[in-house]
């Protein structure tokens, strides 16, 4: 017999209406019903220590001054492709990428104006401020010399300094003008390539008498969407457990790419209507369907209430329009002066109904799957609005069949990511199902503190987590969608705000979305590892694991485009917060890291987030599986506060699989500190 799935509806009081949590049933339950829900709630051995060797990049430029190389040829012009402005001179417009690059590589020094002051800029802080830069374009830089410098105060020294610089990296450069705080201004010339702008920027670097150089950006006019409910949408923007996705819009916006949300159907909504496509209806039970027929085109979500006794359940609950308020985080109407605004407001949204009255079958389910991703279904017309990504916000206890993989197996080997939700049950996500199927992304419900919501599953088979709301602290701490005020039937189109790991699945599945739009050319499994990848520590905690860490959609999309973050490798995460002792013993965090063959690569990224009130305390050390350790930080008088950052290590002499160490020591005293969470990306 086939298992289901049923989503449970909430109470909707008004417009915007607070999410009853989902009735606690038992495994036993659910093995015995067989209708499991949609998921909403309304020291090692001592060893020879390596440490690492910074790539000082500077040195050999240095060397230049000493000995100049020789002129290179002019390149060909057919070499590269280069992005120009429309402007009639046909100036060159260079990434910044290209710039910040050789920024990030470099060490800073201090920064000072043209008059007396001085102000010192720690490396790491120039280092971030280059970082916040990759996405923008520039055709210049900006060069700050010191206080006493004569090209600080002269401009023909400035002029003659950036030809004897151009010369000496095999460029043209041109002095423009001087800046109101003092620094001066040069034009980079035409076709550089990114080496070209390396050498460039490296020249200036290794000069004593430049306090920076930075790349003259190219700003855009920034604005919130003119949605009238987007303030109250937190889980987008806000700082502390908001996805980030207002930064990913300048590059994507989900155009291109078809979202299939396999659900409760679709309710009219104005504020989704426009990015609705064919969809199409894969409930085969009347009884279920409750629209009077079995399959068909129309997904139509005729309501899914239910009376006291019906379901197996003792009250009954009116229609959720749970399909509605999934689309709607994905993929609703934006700029529109109206309602909420999507993820992916450009992508387009098919709607296929396998949820009904008291669930919905896994054969459904599995012919959904199919079709959305461009499979054949027996009786079922072809689909001509194949999903990219497939959402699904539902789930049921129990293991991933072999029927069920089988079917998203297919799915992405036709090149179509799948989402799912890990389940509302605070228990292992390992026993429900989708979320424990392979092949898919499953995703863990964050609340607006960042920590796992109460109800979210957990465990290893998580691999993301995403903002999923928790309405107990507040009916405004919910994720904000699409909704019908229809008690049963359908009503008037409403908002509301609802919980769940239903809800934090179409954030993952939109972000997926705009990285599909952003480069049409990536596979299901380059998605996952770019989400991971790209991820940041969770803000809050979460006792049992939530994946990789906290969705960032504006470093993903800035990865896969090319303009930043990092498209990385297959990511192994620590989530369980480990305290540092004032002036105590060394403490350890262990990842077992599995399923890879070989050695680890030469460029081993290891994410550290640590709390701390005084970082100059602390010797941070990465312990491999050998008990061979690699020196990360040393300390020394840095009185800042926290190590949030990412080291490299040349971890190639090292077995992969085994378990990894993050080992801390705070060897002075007064402050204390905790490990929040560290990653190693492979």
């Amino acid at each position: 017999m086939d298992r289901g799935f049923s989503p449970y509806p909430r109470d909707k009081g008004s417009a915007y209406c607070s999410t009853t949590a989902e009735p606690q049933v038992t495994p036993d339950w659910r093995l015995a019903h067989g209708r499991p829900r949609a998921f909403s709630i309304a020291p090692p051995a001592a060893s020879t220590t390596k440490r690492i060797e910074p790539l000082l990049r500077t040195a050999r430029h240095r060397m230049h001054r000493i000995a100049p190389p020789v002129p290179r040829c002019p390149e060909p012009a057919t070499k590269g492709t280069h992005l120009r402005t429309p402007r009639p001179a046909r100036r060159k417009l260079i990434s910044v990428a290209a710039i910040s690059a050789t920024l990030l590589a470099g060490t800073a020094t201090s920064l000072a104006l043209a008059g007396p002051a001085t102000a010192k800029v720690p490396a790491e802080q120039a280092a971030k401020t280059a970082a916040a830069a990759v996405a923008a374009p520039a055709e210049r830089l900006i060069v700050g010399y010191k206080s006493g410098a004569t090209e600080a105060r002269s401009n023909k020294a400035a002029s003659a300094d950036a030809e004897a610089k151009g010369k000496e990296a095999g460029e043209s450069l041109d002095f423009q003008r001087r800046l109101g705080t003092g620094a001066a201004l040069v034009d980079l010339g035409e076709q550089l390539s990114k080496a070209d702008v390396a050498d460039v920027v490296a020249e200036y670097q290794a000069d004593p008498q430049v306090a920076y150089v930075v790349p003259d950006r190219l700003n855009k006019p920034q604005a919130d969407p003119n949605d009238t409910e987007y303030s109250k949408q937190w889980d987008l923007f806000e700082t502390t457990a908001g996805m980030r996705v207002p930064g990913a819009w300048d590059t994507a916006t989900g155009s291109g790419v078809t979202v299939a949300v396999i659900d409760t159907g679709y309710v009219t909504h104005s504020d989704l209507a426009a990015n609705i496509v064919a969809g199409y209806d894969f409930i085969s039970d009347t009884a279920v369907s409750v629209d009077g027929n079995g399959r068909d085109s129309n997904p139509a979500d005729p309501g899914d209430w239910y009376a006291a006794g019906e379901c197996e359940q003792t009250t009954g609950s009116s229609s959720s329009w749970h399909g509605t308020h999934v689309a709607g985080t994905i993929a609703a109407v934006t700029n529109n002066s109206k309602g909420v605004a999507g993820i992916a407001y450009n992508a387009k949204i098919s709607p296929l109904r396998v949820l009904g009255k008291c669930g919905g079958y896994d054969s459904d389910i599995i012919d959904a799957i199919t079709w959305a991703s461009g499979g054949t279904v027996s009786g079922v017309p072809a689909n001509t609005n194949v999903a990219k990504v497939i959402n699904m916000s539902l789930g049921g206890g129990g293991a991933c069949t072999t029927a069920t993989q089988t079917a998203i197996n297919n799915a992405v080997g036709r090149g179509t990511t799948v989402v799912v939700a890990a389940g509302n049950s605070n228990a292992n996500a390992a026993n429900y199902s989708p979320a424990s199927c392979g092949n898919v992304i499953s995703v863990a419900a964050l609340n607006r503190a960042g920590a796992k919501a109460s109800y979210s599953n957990y465990g290893s088979v998580v691999d993301i987590a995403a903002p999923g709301g928790q309405t107990s602290t507040g009916t405004a701490n919910g994720i904000l969608s699409t909704l019908n005020s229809g008690t049963q039937g359908p009503g008037s189109e409403s908002y509301a705000y609802y919980q769940g790991t239903s809800m934090a699945a179409p954030h993952i599945a939109g972000l997926a979305a705009l990285a599909k739009s952003a480069n049409s050319t990536l596979t299901p499994a380059q998605i996952e590892s770019a989400i991971k990848t790209n991820s940041r520590a969770l803000p809050g905690a979460c006792s049992g694991g939530c994946g990789a860490g906290l969705a960032d959609a504006a470093k993903t999309v800035q990865a896969v485009s090319g303009s930043g973050g990092s498209t990385g490798g297959t990511t192994f995460t620590s989530t369980t917060a480990v305290s540092i002792p004032d002036a105590g013993s060394a403490v350890e965090s262990s990842i077992a890291v599995t399923g890879r063959t070989g050695n680890a690569p030469s460029a081993l990224q290891v994410g550290v987030d640590i709390t701390h009130t005084y970082r100059g305390d602390l010797v941070i050390d990465l312990v491999a599986p050998d008990g061979t350790a690699y020196r990360l930080k040393s300390s020394g008088s840095d009185s800042a506060d926290n190590v949030n950052t990412t080291y490299t290590v040349d971890a190639s002499s090292e077995t992969a699989n085994g378990t990894w160490k993050l080992r801390v020591q705070d060897v002075a005293s007064a402050d204390t500190g905790t490990i929040n969470s560290w990653k190693l990306t492979f």
